[in-house]
């Protein structure tokens, strides 16, 4: 493709993972797996889609990683059985075979729990009940639940699931794992100052706030050895508090990112209502500081509906990535549309009513009569 959105379709690499374009589908959260946490009978469908729809990386939807306090929502997938790990390979299989490749996003829940099949109770880094009300488009009503303060060994518990899962993902044939600590899950739970109240070696300074993703980024890659990729997810607004900064500003960036670069991190992702806005006070946006202080290839979401906008970011390198969410949804196919000059639809929010589930998105679509 030539013209001026041509580096939108440049083929790139995160370290060893060659890809065919700068555009990946960002992570999603469907609640239309089984019960049991295995893919269920959409899933395999709906990520090949974007394959096929010409997107270079797909990011899945956040994955439990174990049986105890990180399950988020009803119908999640997990990645912590064999079983599990085993129902993701056709869906990787038909990503792969569509020219895409493929990364599973690991998730804990913390204190944002709604739903969990193994325990009664959330658990996060400290007692202190979430802000704001469970979502119902993902089977949540009502507040959230004031959770278990998470004892040194729950902490050990959780940095090992990431592991066990990453291993799993890699045993299934994903291209990588993000790690997810962004949007108010536990990760971020420890990072964010007002719900990490704790005394020891995890809370206080942001160096003690942060201990838990250099332990589980060292654990990960002990797991998993060096030829797969390793992300990391950054958010400062959470899906409970869409006004949060952090705390030190510039200089806690400067300390976050940075730390992943002495971490064995491939990449960072971060994401933002409006990915090209400023962080903070002077401008810069958060990717561009991943990218500043770090020194790691950076994907960056948030915002994005029109090419424009993306390929300003990477022309001006606050970006090595651009990954899209609502507006793949209603456009699946968005990296062939752009290549054609075709017309991009928004996103209608009736897709994501009464339940953001992949059956509820299917019905509506079906009765669309206007081609995407």
């Amino acid at each position: 493709m030539t013209g001026k959105n041509s580096v939108l379709f440049t083929a790139t690499q995160i370290a060893h993972l060659k890809l065919s374009n700068k555009l990946a589908v960002a992570p999603m959260t469907r609640v239309s797996a089984q019960l049991d946490g295995t893919v269920g009978p959409l899933m395999k469908e709906y990520y090949e889609d974007f394959a096929k729809g010409g997107f270079g990386l797909v990011i899945t939807e956040g994955l439990y990683t174990d049986e105890l306090y990180s399950q988020a929502y009803y119908m999640q997938p997990g990645i912590v059985s064999k079983e599990q790990s085993e129902s993701w390979k056709p869906v990787i299989n038909s990503v792969h075979a569509s020219g895409g490749k493929i990364i599973a996003q690991l998730m804990h829940a913390g204190a944002l729990s709604q739903f969990n099949a193994y325990k009664e109770q959330s658990a996060a880094p400290s007692s202190v009940q979430p802000k704001g009300e469970q979502m119902p488009f993902y089977y949540g009503e009502g507040l959230y639940n004031e959770p278990l303060q998470m004892t040194q060994q729950d902490i050990k518990d959780a940095i090992m699931g990431f592991a066990n899962s990453a291993v799993q993902a890699k045993s299934a044939g994903f291209d990588g794992v993000e790690i997810h600590g962004a949007n108010g899950y536990l990760l971020d739970q420890f990072l964010t100052d007002y719900t990490n109240k704790r005394n020891d070696e995890y809370g206080g300074v942001i160096a003690n706030r942060l201990r838990i993703y250099r332990e589980i980024v060292e654990a990960v890659r002990a797991a998993v050895g060096t030829d797969f990729i390793i992300g990391v997810r950054f958010s400062q607004k959470k899906v409970n508090d869409s006004q949060h900064v952090w705390s030190e500003g510039e200089a806690g960036a400067e300390y976050i990112f940075g730390l992943m670069g002495e971490c064995q991190v491939d990449y960072i992702h971060t994401t933002e209502p409006d990915l090209d806005k400023a962080a903070f006070n002077n401008g810069d946006s958060l990717s561009f500081l991943a990218k500043k202080y770090s020194g790691l290839p950076v994907i960056s979401n948030g915002g994005v509906n029109e090419p424009d906008r993306a390929t300003s970011m990477l022309d001006s390198e606050q970006a090595d990535l651009i990954s899209l969410g609502r507006v793949a949804l209603a456009n699946p196919d968005w990296p062939v549309v752009v290549k054609n000059s075709g017309t991009i639809k928004l996103l209608d929010f009736d897709m994501l009513a009464p339940i953001a589930s992949l059956e509820n998105a299917t019905k509506f679509l079906t009765n669309q009569t206007v081609d995407i």
